[in-house]
This record gives structure tokens, C-alpha cells and sequence, in this order.
């Protein structure tokens, strides 16, 4: 039988160093968050990626 794990719910955006790993927690639309788990290398990517996009 599958572990039964707790679903993380709706929240807001939320980043967490957790152990060697940064774990990002994204709401998305129809309720829930999707969770990921990068490392520091691969968080680097995404910001680097982000950052041309993003506007202030």
C-alpha cells in the first residue's frame, strides 16, 4: 500500500533551506502548491532565468 503523505495545502509562496536542499512551494491555480526541491546550483539557474523577465 502507497504512504499516505499530507498534502501541503493552499498557502502563499514560500522558499526554505532544508538540509542541503532549497524546497519552493508554489500555489497554483485550482488549489494546491507544487513543490520542488533544487539544489543551490539549480536555484541559481532559475534565478538567472527569472531575472531578464521579471520587472520592477
Amino acid at each position: 500500500m502507497a504512504a499516505m503523505k499530507p498534502r501541503t495545502g493552499d498557502g502563499p509562496m514560500e522558499v526554505v533551506r532544508e538540509g542541503r536542499g532549497i524546497v519552493m512551494r508554489v500555489p497554483v491555480d485550482g488549489g494546491g502548491r507544487l513543490v520542488l526541491e533544487v539544489n543551490a546550483e539549480e536555484a541559481k539557474s532559475l534565478y538567472d532565468c527569472l531575472k531578464p523577465v521579471v520587472t520592477n
